[in-house]
């Protein structure tokens, strides 16, 4: 059952589209982060009547990519007659899949708190997640190679077990820089419950330093944002 006719899932034309928009404006629209004003640490979160509560926001926004990778991996290769895809289909689905399950569901939930998300960022994550769970769901489920000669001829045994064992170096860095993160605001959060602060400013300076001194068992000495650098590793 079609959600939007012709669209999704996507027919062959529509699929070539979809691919070709996405991988024109999505380099645009995220360099178009280097005119706005930089936030340390990442932070960009505003007091907006638009807001969504955070982990709310984040479920919402993240999780459709792996809905709607599933839906197309059950739908297409029923409407082109396909009846069982190769493995190397079924696995790279799974790792979506999985990579997603701790982004969009366990990583809420495993925050100790989580700051507000507003719509427009909202919509542009959503918008994110659709586009991208369409282009790798529609070639993993029929536009890609579907049969075992053709992913001999893309890729040995040898190039698609390394692409595994480096997504999953990816997922265990990400996971444990995460960690590292949370950890570091649940010892604020108890300092703060143990002490009286004497000012706003006395407030973050403490905080500095308890982040560079709980951080170093990390590659935090290394880059900024080594849970990011994880992420795109997978």
């Amino acid at each position: 059952m079609a959600i939007i006719e012709g669209w999704l899932p996507p027919t062959r034309e529509n699929y070539d589209l979809i691919l070709k928009v996405w991988q024109i404006s999505y380099p645009i629209i995220g360099s178009i982060q280097w005119l706005t004003s930089w936030y340390g640490m990442g932070k960009t979160s505003v007091t907006s009547r638009l807001n969504l509560p955070g982990r709310i926001g984040w479920l919402t926004m993240e999780a459709p990519g792996f809905l709607t990778l599933l839906y197309l991996m059950k739908v297409l290769p029923e409407q082109h007659g396909i009846d069982d895809l190769p493995w190397q289909n079924k696995v790279l689905a799974g790792l979506f899949v999985i990579h997603y399950s701790y982004r969009a569901v366990m990583f809420p939930y495993l925050q100790p708190s989580m700051s507000p998300v507003h719509i427009a960022v909202w919509l542009l994550g959503f918008s994110f997640q659709i586009c991208n769970a369409t282009c790798l769901g529609s070639w993993l489920a029929a536009y890609g190679p579907t049969t075992e000669a053709a992913w001999s001829s893309q890729s040995s045994i040898l190039q698609f077990s390394s692409g595994i064992l480096i997504f999953y170096l990816g997922l265990s860095g990400n996971f444990f820089h995460d960690e590292e993160l949370r950890d570091i605001r649940r010892r604020e959060a108890q300092r703060k419950s143990a002490r009286n602060w004497s000012s706003r400013t006395a407030t973050r300076a403490r905080a500095w330093r308890s982040t560079t001194r709980f951080r170093r068992r990390d590659w935090s000495r290394y880059v900024l944002y080594p849970h990011y650098l994880c992420d795109w590793i997978e």
